[in-house]
């Protein structure tokens, strides 16, 4: 059966879960002598105004600080240590991100419900690195992908068969594009089935081995749509999002269970001001593109916390107003357990940049969606008929007892 056939067992509504991370100074905010205005204590992060100190709180899930306080060993690695942070912080390292929110996504997924993940901030700001790092400072996502094949190694047996798919696309500007097949005339188009939002003509290819799936997004990553600007010389011009579905199948009682879970990474291209990025050309056009989907998905965010709020009243949700959160129309109101990681620039110059995204994802924080597992219709059938069964032979075997038969 396709994934669009398959159906879920309904669970309890939760929140999305929203961390916020900071990143050190950059090149371009050092030779402006900026001035740290973030602060971050637990799971508090706090902006102070750089023209009346006004600070403002925010509480999330998580507060990363990744600012300064940390050393970097031999191999180019960065942890918490060395000289203490100046502001009182402690340093999470990319291990420590992916610890709170890799793990977790993973467990979710071995339990067969999907997940996203999706990366907001302005262009700079540090998405990339938390997702997919550099060097040995690997993201989420390489530290995910190695997760999966060694669990799989150790759980792979008669009773217990797996298979991994991956898939890589970006939305420029309202196209989307399929960065393992750029040459494929196929159009690609959202559909929304009974397990939610999937993609009519993306292609994915199986593999069977950290290394495969490396070789995999590498072709992809080639693929992208990047260009320089003035505030980051390696800006993405598109949304990228990376797909892995994690097949199982299970012997239980004599019988194969099968169910499947996509793991979706949304790294969004960043918000940006045409006065900042010295953008001019196709690369202003690029930036118009980007903030008029991050401004059509900043209102989905609004109307789905507003109807979080008044559950009683009736809230119009702007899935269809851009192809960016026609895509993330599971991930924000359907059957996905999700994750917004809001990166922030430290810096005074970015006060309105960094204000608005934590805005957003405050706003994003009181989404609350219903999740399910995905299981094969064939074994949720056979699972009712059981339960059924069990039920008559418990009447048969009272009347039995009574004397009734």
């Amino acid at each position: 059966l396709g994934r669009a056939a398959w159906i879920g067992l309904a669970m309890s509504a939760e929140s999305i879960k929203v961390a916020v991370r900071v990143r050190p100074f950059n090149g371009r905010e050092k030779e402006q002598n900026s001035k740290c205005i973030i602060r971050m204590q637990g799971p508090k992060t706090t902006i102070i105004s750089p023209e009346d100190g006004v600070e403002k709180d925010f509480a999330f899930d998580y507060s990363y600080w990744s600012h300064d306080g940390f050393q970097t060993d031999e191999n180019g690695y960065n942890s918490a240590g060395g000289s203490p942070s100046k502001y009182g912080a402690t340093y999470s390292s990319q291990k420590d991100v992916y610890d709170h929110l890799g793990v977790t996504m993973l467990e979710n997924a071995w339990q067969g419900f999907n997940c996203t993940m999706f990366a907001y901030g302005q262009t700079g700001a540090g998405k990339s690195y938390s997702f997919v790092g550099y060097g040995s400072n690997k993201g989420i996502l390489p530290q995910a992908c190695e997760e999966i094949f060694r669990r799989i190694k150790e759980q792979t047996g008669p009773n217990h068969k797996f298979q991994v798919e991956c898939a890589m696309m970006e939305i420029y500007g309202r196209e989307l594009r399929d960065l393992l097949h750029p040459k494929s005339k196929e159009k690609l188009k959202i559909r929304n089935g009974k397990t939610g939002t999937y993609v009519q003509g993306l292609k994915k290819s199986a593999v069977g081995s950290y290394e495969a799936i490396e070789k995999v997004q590498d072709v992809g990553t080639a693929n992208r749509t990047v260009g320089a600007t003035q505030m980051n010389a390696t800006s993405s011009r598109a949304h990228t999002i990376v797909t892995i579905t994690l097949g199982q199948i299970k012997k239980e009682d004599g019988i194969d269970k099968e169910f499947a879970s996509d793991i979706v990474l949304v790294d969004l291209a960043g918000s940006e001001r045409a006065e900042s990025t010295g953008a001019t050309g196709a690369r202003l056009q690029e930036g118009i593109e980007i903030n008029v989907s991050l401004s059509a998905l900043g209102n989905v965010i609004s109307a789905l916390a507003e109807k979080a709020n008044n559950p009683k009243k009736k809230v119009f949700i702007p899935y269809r107003s851009h192809v960016l959160t026609e895509l993330l129309q599971s991930a924000l109101g359907g059957n996905s357990k999700t994750v917004m990681v809001a990166a922030v620039s430290p810096a005074n110059i970015n006060f309105d940049e960094s204000l608005s995204t934590l805005r957003y994802a405050d706003r994003a924080k009181q989404i609350k969606v219903v999740v399910e597992v995905m299981e094969n219709p064939t074994d949720k059938l056979i699972r009712e008929l059981k339960s059924e069964n069990e039920k008559l032979r418990k009447m048969l075997m009272g009347i039995s007892a009574g004397g009734g038969v």
